[in-house]
């Protein structure tokens, strides 16, 4: 799907040319702070209506007093109705500024990772609002969450082969967000052919996800760096149990640090298969070294309980809980309840890890729940070591929604 501009719009790709977006009084701090969105209560829509503009133009943001303050693309039907793509009025929104930006991203991905496997682009965080792109070696795989970056799409696809000349790029634009922009959802192949799996290299171990059976863009990247301080603090021999363990890395991590056997946990039963494949594929034995356990989280741990079984390490790792800020009560409910699952199965000197993707449960209220939870189920818990995301999503410091992944690792007494 491309976007195209009806005629008698804006859409201009000419710094100069582009029309002015103009804020009201008193709406700049926070974007001369550095933060990269414009909300549509924050537009002068009587000196520059946001109905002049189709989705994915360009235009020139300007103060009240019309001061420059950003190149962006809009979007007139989104809450979000605008982002920054460049703060230099001498640089436009065209294909040399993504480039640029692909290339930096690059640089700094290849200085810390020894294998290209990895998150490539993370959106604000890399200059390039609305777009993640995963890196699969020679496959890249990206989703595009705004109508401004889909206008892009023809700009970006010709960039990324300049910068990457990649095998194959498959956009997995499925995301819920494209329901707030208005954009079709679709699965696409737009350099080369679409790949039947994904193959991923992490901590030594080797992965295979069938694409029909990823979710998200494949691969949870943001984990890797938690997932490799987990042999630190794993008892020796330890039983451990991978909670919405998705493909099986938390698992397969523990086992490759020395566990005895590893559980995992999922809803997905095709999931599993995935998880039960990579185990195989990397020497395990399956119902021996390698379970599973399939159904809700919940009703599995509650029946572990109840049959007595204890493991010696558990990992949460569960998907959002809290996806919007008035989801927040029922979703701290759930990490609390969840956590004091775990805590019960737990044996003396275990370790727990408890995880949470929702950026709307701040660290500190996680932490709360897990001391909660501790109470509830009558254990004693100390924080030794604090996770976030991997650096390959790095945080920008003026967007705290760049910031949402928090892991704790607990001893439990």
């Amino acid at each position: 799907m491309r976007v195209t501009i009806p005629d008698g719009q804006h859409t201009m790709s000419s710094a100069s040319a582009a029309p002015e977006l103009r804020l009201r009084r008193g709406e700049d701090r926070r974007l001369r702070a550095g933060h990269l969105w414009v909300f549509s209560n924050e537009i002068d829509v009587a000196a520059t209506p946001l109905t002049a503009f189709a989705p994915g133009a360009h235009a020139r943001l300007l103060s009240d007093r019309g001061q420059f303050l950003g190149h962006v693309y809009v979007n007139p039907h989104a809450l979000i109705c605008a982002r920054v793509l460049s703060h230099n009025e001498q640089e436009p929104i065209d294909r040399a500024l993504l480039v640029r930006r692909l290339r930096a991203a690059l640089a700094w991905r290849e200085r810390i990772s020894k294998v290209p496997f990895y998150r490539l682009v993370f959106g604000e965080s890399d200059g390039l609002p609305g777009l993640v792109l995963d890196r699969y070696d020679d496959v890249l795989v990206g989703q595009i969450a705004t109508a401004g970056m889909e206008a892009l799409r023809g700009e970006l696809e010709a960039a990324i082969v300049e910068v990457l000349a990649p095998r194959a790029l498959v956009w997995r634009n499925n995301s819920s967000a494209r329901d707030l922009e208005q954009l079709p959802k679709e699965v696409m192949a737009a350099i080369g052919e679409l790949p039947a799996e994904l193959s991923v290299v992490e901590g030594g171990l080797h992965y295979t996800v069938p694409l029909a059976d990823a979710q998200k863009t494949g691969w949870f990247f943001d984990q890797t760096s938690n997932r490799s301080r987990l042999a630190a603090f794993l008892p020796p021999g330890a039983r451990v149990l991978d909670v919405c363990s998705y493909a099986g890395a938390w698992a397969l991590t523990a086992l490759a640090a020395g566990a005895r056997t590893a559980t995992c946990v999922d809803a997905s039963a095709a999931a599993l298969a995935i998880a039960q494949r990579n185990a195989i594929a990397n020497g395990y034995t399956l119902d021996g070294q390698f379970q599973t356990h399939h159904g809700d989280a919940f009703e599995v741990l509650d029946a572990l309980h109840a049959a007595g079984e204890r493991f010696d390490a558990i990992i949460l790792d569960p998907p959002a809980f809290i996806k919007r800020r008035k989801d927040a009560p029922r979703g701290q409910a759930a990490y609390r309840k969840l956590n004091q699952q775990a805590l019960r199965l737990l044996s003396d000197e275990g370790l727990l890890v408890s995880c949470s993707c929702s950026y709307h449960i701040g660290e500190g209220e996680l932490l709360s729940l897990i001391q909660t939870a501790a109470r509830h189920a009558q254990r004693f818990v100390q924080v030794v070591a604090v996770g976030g995301q991997s650096p390959d999503h790095p945080l920008h410091p003026a967007i705290p929604e760049t910031r949402y992944l928090k892991a704790f690792f607990c001893r439990v007494t």
